[in-house]
């Protein structure tokens, strides 16, 4: 956590931990029963993997439908290997389908002009 967050919270959590069970996620997702696709860099610094590794363990744990993609190598932006970012964009687009109701149809078409992106920049 950033120790930017201790003006913002009014002090450490040992100092006030009421006041961080109140405004901290991890305190709150007893009340999450969307279905949760995580996708993270292992090296990311803005939100660090163990955090991610964390919610889904407690995703897990409530029975609510998740899944967690860990990028090797990749930082916040996944944009160091160009396979990467194919790949995130084929698992979101699988899960929107699953669980947004968005059609496949919609999918293949993002997923051709991604490719079609791709190839012109090379």
């Amino acid at each position: 956590m950033p120790i930017s967050n201790f003006y913002f919270l009014d002090g450490f959590p040992w100092q006030v931990p009421s006041r961080y069970q109140g405004e901290v996620t991890i305190f709150q997702l007893d009340k999450v029963r969307i279905p949760t696709h995580i996708v993270t860099g292992e090296n990311d610094v803005r939100i660090l993997v163990a955090h991610s590794y964390a919610l889904e363990r407690a995703l897990y744990s409530l029975g609510v439908p998740h899944k967690l993609i860990v990028f090797p190598n990749e930082g916040h932006n996944i944009d160091r290997n160009p396979w990467h970012e194919k790949i995130k964009l084929r698992e979101e687009l699988k899960w929107l389908h699953k669980y947004g109701h968005v059609y496949a149809s919609t999918c293949e078409e993002a997923l051709i002009s991604l490719d079609n992106s791709k190839r012109m920049n090379l």
